[in-house]
């Protein structure tokens, strides 16, 4: 079940190859997410080097809101940086796509399979500004023909 989505990263990137991914919470961040009290808006994906020295992706600069039913933690940060849980040969996938191929991590969306809150994420590269301008005027002319197509099929 869709929880979030993050409607910019399909509008700014040119999207490969999904994943999802578990993520570590606190109890009161799922009861917040599970009443939608988030944004993913402005977050991103970046890995970093785990106490093993093997690579960790962490999701960064995502707003999850305090549950207002939960006691107040006056330390609760609600743009922490979240560890990401993916299987070892994924996170090295995502890694090396990452710097050797110039592709961005980006989070889609917040999930809800099987109880557990997941992130989908994605393999993506940045669209340029003429191809997001092309990809607005095929969207209203969509919509202009739908819309004569609709009084061509009243007026009949």
């Amino acid at each position: 079940m869709l929880l979030l989505k993050n409607k910019k990263a399909y509008y700014d990137y040119q999207l490969d190859q999904k994943y999802n991914a578990g993520i570590v919470l606190s109890g009161a961040e799922v009861k917040s997410l599970r009443l939608k009290h988030a944004s993913l808006a402005g977050s991103y994906i970046k890995a970093m080097s785990g106490k093993s020295g093997k690579p960790e992706l962490f999701l960064i600069n995502a707003q999850i809101n305090p549950y207002r039913f939960a006691a107040k933690n006056v330390n609760y940060d609600p743009k922490r940086s979240r560890k990401l849980l993916l299987k070892r040969k994924e996170i090295e996938e995502l890694v090396i796509a990452s710097e050797q191929k110039s592709y961005s991590i980006v989070p889609l969306a917040f999930l809800l399979e099987h109880n557990k809150i997941k992130l989908e994420l994605a393999l993506g590269k940045g669209k340029k500004s003429f191809e997001k301008r092309e990809i607005i005027k095929k969207r209203d002319l969509k919509r202009e023909l739908n819309k004569k197509l609709k009084r061509s099929q009243i007026k009949i």
